[in-house]
């Protein structure tokens, strides 16, 4: 046991665990690219057998450590060549490499094009790849013996860092494995490694020796770039998940449609090209995808312009203020908006209007139905499909009328404005930089105007532009106020007493 406190032994022990590690990295990834072809219960299976099967034959060739020296002496000639035994493992382990690698390479760049009739995966058999294995095995194992054999002169030392390194490998196989399939560019510099390591144990098989310290640098120097992909990858996809999923989904989809469209003649030559898709498309396709984003008040058509119908006003009253108005549904309410007690029509009320008996049996069939005032869009569709065309109220928490809504008004959020007869554009266009927009204009449908997802932040406390600018200009607002936020120019240019009536914007 004296030799345990020789510190020589301990050194040697420690840089052959690691060079046996450095080595057998190698065949590790090989063996994790060849279990990936594996059904999934088949792949830990797999794997324990390969480095198993790698540890028995590196013990077992260092037991035969006498007949590994005598693999030197010269068995074949041709010309001016001669070839060892240990020459030809190492040239026919090397071609082996190089056929895998180059066959994996084109398998993973050019792909096999497959003609499948069903959804089931074909997986290669269990037995062919554990072949293939045990030839990886017999290549790599040599190579780490040879390794062994030159660094230390204690068989058992040799033995106890090719056992260790092997456990080792054993413990990290599995993460690795799952490492290097997920990464599809570092299974291609994986095998990029291999082919490098054929073609070494190639020159090394004609008698040129090739330092291992130059492979082994110019793989570092691979897997560092390497490694700063990975890392800017994951730092891209961190950054990435912290933008709301429908700017990510709406800003992936806008830019697929920015796409032109290309067509070809007979001899292979450009005839035209033309977008994808219009500009109508674009915008229809952008206000659907802010539908799950949008809470109802922002399509709801507010308080202020809601035409109803008092039943204490006398029968003349009720007419004119029907008569007045191109619409054709009407809250009907008693003293106040807040007393909504039916939603009729236009011309059921003039019927019978003069009628009390009538007008409460027509009031008892139409009951006005309520929504809360933060509830999505998406959401709020099948209760105004319920609704067979009537009007739905908006209230807010404390159960107070805040506004309407209509089908209209969410198929206004996909495809833009349709103004009544007595309604203005909220949003008009003045020239290619310039709009002239109400106070009261939705902020999503700037948004769609302008081809922007930045003007409405998570959590937003506002949903019209005169909001957005309440909120951002910390001073008082008056005619000539000025707000420059993201990258677009709001100046306001009408004032109604403390209310934003018009604005100018410019981007």
């Amino acid at each position: 046991m004296e030799f345990l406190l020789d510190p020589g032994i301990w050194v040697g022990l420690i840089t052959l665990i690691i060079l046996e590690i450095v080595l057998g990295i190698d065949n590790l990834v090989f063996i994790a690219i060849l279990a990936e072809k594996l059904p999934p219960e088949q792949r830990d299976k797999a794997r324990i057998i390969g480095l198993s099967l790698a540890l028995f034959m590196r013990l077992g060739l260092l037991s035969v450590i006498a007949w590994l020296v005598t693999l030197t002496k010269p068995i074949v000639q041709f010309a001016d060549l001669s070839f060892s035994g240990r020459d030809l493992i190492l040239l026919f382990g090397g071609l082996f490499l190089v056929y895998k690698a180059v066959t994996e390479l084109h398998e993973k760049i050019e792909g096999k094009p497959e003609v499948q009739s069903t959804s089931e995966v074909v997986y290669a058999g269990f037995t062919m790849v554990v072949a293939q294995i045990v030839v990886l095995d017999a290549v790599f194992s040599l190579d780490s013996v040879i390794t062994a054999i030159g660094m230390v002169d204690n068989i058992y030392v040799m033995m106890a860092a090719v056992t260790i390194a092997v456990i080792v490998m054993l413990i990290a196989s599995k993460p690795l494995t799952v490492f290097v399939n997920r990464h599809p560019t570092v299974v291609i510099l994986c095998l990029s490694f291999l082919l490098l390591i054929g073609i070494s144990l190639i020159a090394e098989g004609f008698g040129f020796h090739i330092p291992k310290g130059y492979i082994y640098s110019g793989i570092g120097v691979a897997i560092l770039i390497e490694a700063f992909n990975q890392f800017s990858k994951r730092n891209v996809v961190k950054h990435e998940s912290k933008i709301p999923l429908r700017h990510r989904t709406a800003d992936s989809i806008l830019k697929l449609m920015g796409g032109q469209l290309t067509t070809q003649d007979a001899d292979g030559h450009v005839r035209e090209a033309k977008e994808t898709f219009a500009d109508e498309e674009r915008y229809m396709i952008g206000g659907v995808l802010t539908l799950a984003e949008r809470s109802v008040a922002s399509i709801m058509t507010p308080r202020s312009q809601i035409s109803w119908v008092d039943l204490d006003d006398s029968p003349e009253e009720i007419r004119e203020k029907i008569l007045s108005v191109p619409h054709s549904l009407f809250p009907v309410c008693r003293g106040s908006l807040d007393k909504v007690i039916s939603v009729v029509r236009a011309k059921e009320l003039l019927d019978v209007v003069d009628d009390q008996d009538q007008l409460k049996d027509l009031i008892k069939r139409h009951r006005p139905i309520y929504i809360f005032e933060k509830m999505k869009v998406i959401d709020a569709i099948n209760t105004l499909r319920t609704s067979k065309g009537s009007l739905v109220l908006v209230s807010d928490e404390f159960g107070a009328v805040q506004g309407l809504v209509s089908p209209l008004d969410v198929f206004e959020a996909i495809a833009g404005e349709f103004p009544d007869a007595d309604e203005q554009l909220d949003l008009v266009k003045l020239d290619e930089t310039t709009w002239k927009a109400s106070g009261m204009l939705d902020v999503y449908q700037l948004e769609l105007e302008l081809g922007m997802l930045d003007l409405v932040e998570d959590d937003a406390g506002y949903i019209s532009v005169a909001g957005l600018i309440l909120e951002k200009i910390e001073s008082e607002v008056q005619v000539g106020s000025t707000l420059n936020y993201q990258g677009i120019s709001f100046e306001v240019t009408e004032m109604d007493s403390n209310r934003i009536k018009t604005v100018l914007i410019r981007h």
